[in-house]
This record gives C-alpha cells, structure tokens and sequence, in this order.
C-alpha cells in the first residue's frame, strides 16, 4: 500500500515546468527528488530547506509534491541499506559509480521497497528519469539492477544485507538494518543504556516521517486561530499545534509571520529559559535584557523576544553568520518591541559581563537528536567531529556564564544526546 500517491500512475495529472527539455515523459515529482539529493550530494545543501521551494518553483500539485517529499526524504534516510543491497548486484565498488547513477539506483530501490510502488512502475519510471538526467551509457545498468532488486522480496533483501554488514557485530547489523552510520548508532546506544528495544525503536523512529508542528509565536499569534483551522494543540508548549496534513504554507498565520513551523521541543526550551526564577536578588532590579547567543536562524529567538515583551524585556539575538543573522531579523520582524540582531562569534562579543538576565546557548552539535527531521543528517556527522564541537560548546557556554547577570538564568541546549555533547 502506497503512503503517497504515485503521479505516474495517476491520470490526468498537471505537468510541472522543469529547466531540462527532453523528448522523454518524465513525472515531475521523481524529477525534483533527483534534484534535491543532486543539491544534498553535490552543494551540501539541507534537504528540507531547498525541497519546499523547489516544489513552488516547479507549480508542483499538492499530491505530487507529497509523493517527491516522500520519495527524496525517504531515500536519503535509508541510502545506507539500499547501497548494502545494491553493492553484490554491481560488478563494481558502488562508490566508483557516477554519483547521478548512485541516486537514479537509490530512488529506484526505494520506491520499491519502501513506498511499494509497483515493481514495472519503479523500474520503469527510474529508466525513464535516467535517459532525462543522465548520458545513454548508464540506462541498461539501471533496467538490470533494479530489475534484480524487484525480482527480489523487501524482507529477504533486507536480511540479506544485514548478514552482510561489515564487522558481523551488533552495532554494524543495527547500522544496515536501520541504515544509520555505525558510530551513530553506537553513540545513541551508550546514550541511551543498553536494553536493546531503546535502540532499534530510536533507530526506528528515525526513519519515520514527522509531523509539522507550528508555533504561534507569543504575542504575535494566537493557537486558537491554528486550532480553527485544523491543526491540533500539542501536549506541553501552550502555543504549539500539530498539522496532520496540507502544507504549512496555506495557513494564513504563517504567510504573515505571526506563527511558524517549529518543534515542541524547541518551543519548550524557549518557555524553560524565560520562566525559570531569578535569583531573588537579581529579580529586584532584573536588567531587562536576554541574550540568544547562536541565535540562527530565529526560530528560537522569535518565541523569547514575545516571551521578552511581556515582561518588559528586550532580546539581543547574535549569529555568527551573517545570512542567517537575516533569517532572524526576518523572524523578529513582526516583533512590537525592538530587538537587536548582531553578527559576531559568540566566544568573543564585547558585552560587559553581567549584562544578561537570562541567556540562550543552542549550541552547535552533531544533531543526533534531530536525525527524523534532518534526513541528511545522519550521513553529514563524522566521529571526528564531536571533539572540536564539544571544545566550542565548552567556550560558548563560558561565555553565556560570564554574559549573564549574577542570579540570572542560563539555558544550555543542543539538539543531540551524545554523552561528550551532554553530560561531557
């Protein structure tokens, strides 16, 4: 059973304007898929930045555009099981591959095993987006293997590819199977202890499709009006509301700033900081003043300056890119109170110590917490990192300390349960 319907099968359905002109019928939605993991691979691009647009440019349907969303994110995700399956079916290491072949090969295999497309449409459809996007040398390669992968069940492919993994240990036949890096999933294993259902069902939950969660940011927006039209209040943030389906951009709240697509967890991290007591000897002459220090690209620092405005306060948020430090003016455009965006490193700004009543660090980090809604992510991280991100964590929130007042309120957040990122 198909989650998203496939346009390919669908009659009567809009064609969508592409750059390519090609003699061959090819559905816009596999197109932008391809496009969008061409853009991951090649620029480095976020996936869930670049695809929405991609979708608007294109006059994309709604329909089509869930099929592309499912197809280019599911694909990302399980990239390291479908390169598992496909590497016996090659003649060749699949890394000496052209890297459009390697996509065209993974968009194939998860339409067939993961989405269900039927076997003579995702083989089909694939040779069909191969002789659009690639030269005619590759296409038979293409009709082989993933006529292969079709004559195959999911199940036994899977299994295959599992006994295969390299090293044969538990940690590497989890990495196969729920196609994470293996030093990924040993690092969410010791996060977590060692009952094994927390893993596989972390491991699990990875691959799964989030929901949208809206926020309507504080003093700007109202639940209620998100609520009216069908979204539903989240369990803790008291300005959160969960869309089960239609794009966020159809509602009215967002197209005007006055609500955003924002996690729970991440509205809930504004409303701890904002909320926790002051020292009593702070409280009674309190600064007004909080500080957002890696404050990109807003979606935090838009929920504290409404926090910040109800209490009299102003926010000073800094970024130390200047692009994103413009995604935050944008976010705190619609604010009623003044709020100061700077561009500087975190590690060295020239505030006076104590200027800050309460203070943000969302610390940069591996991101091993936000792997569902990253589908990238996972492939981006390498182990060597941690130890340069956990020596910047360290300066950052040395600096928040000094930043803040004495009594003051510091929140240290980062989006990854890696134990040196946490509890160092």
């Amino acid at each position: 059973m198909r989650s998203a319907e496939d346009p390919a099968l669908s009659p009567g359905r809009k064609k969508a304007s592409t750059k390519r002109s090609t003699r061959v019928r090819i559905d816009p939605a596999r197109l932008a898929a391809y496009d969008l993991l061409r853009a991951v691979d090649r620029d480095d691009a976020y996936a869930n930045l670049v695809l929405p647009p991609l979708l608007r440019e294109r006059n994309i349907s709604e329909r089509d555009a869930a099929f592309a969303t499912e197809l280019a994110y599911g694909t990302l995700r399980w990239q390291g099981l479908y390169d598992q399956i496909l590497a016996p079916l090659l003649s060749r290491p699949i890394v000496e591959l052209d890297s459009g072949i390697i996509e065209v090969l993974r968009l194939g295999c998860h339409q067939l095993l993961k989405m269900r497309v039927p076997s003579h449409a995702a083989v089909g459809t694939s040779v069909d987006l191969a002789r659009t996007v690639l030269t005619a040398g590759p296409i038979g390669l293409i009709n082989a293997v993933l006529r292969k992968v079709a004559a195959e069940s999911p199940d036994e492919l899977i299994a295959a590819a599992v006994e295969s993994a390299p090293g044969m240990t538990r940690d590497s036949a989890l990495a196969v199977r729920w196609s994470h890096p293996e030093w990924v999933v040993t690092a969410l294993r010791e996060a977590l202890g060692t009952d094994p259902g927390n893993i596989e069902g972390l491991l699990e939950s990875n691959n799964q499709s989030a929901a949208v969660t809206i926020v309507a940011r504080p003093g700007r927006g109202d639940r209620d009006e998100l609520v009216r039209q069908g979204a539903e209040p989240t369990k803790w943030s008291p300005w959160g509301a969960t869309l089960r389906g239609g794009s966020p951009a159809e509602i009215p709240a967002i197209r005007e700033g006055r609500a955003a697509v924002q996690d729970e967890g991440s509205q809930l991290v504004t409303l701890a900081v904002a909320l926790a007591p002051l020292a009593e000897s702070l409280a009674v002459a309190p600064t007004h003043r909080w500080l957002d220090l890696c404050a990109g690209p807003g979606g935090k620092a838009s929920v504290l300056a409404g926090l910040a405005e109800s209490v009299g306060a102003t926010l000073t948020a800094n970024e130390l890119h200047p692009h994103r430090a413009e995604l935050v003016r944008r976010a705190l455009s619609g604010a009623s109170a003044h709020h100061e965006v700077v561009v500087g490193d975190g590690r060295s700004m020239s505030w006076p110590p104590g200027s800050f009543d309460r203070v943000l660090v969302d610390a940069p980090c591996t991101g091993l917490g936000a792997l569902r809604r990253r589908p990238e992510a996972r492939w981006r991280r390498q182990p060597r990192d941690v130890a340069g991100l956990v020596t910047l964590q360290g300066e950052l929130l040395s600096a928040a300390i000094d930043a803040a007042a004495v009594g003051g309120v510091i929140g240290y957040v980062t989006c990854s349960p890696h134990r040196a990122e946490t509890v160092g």
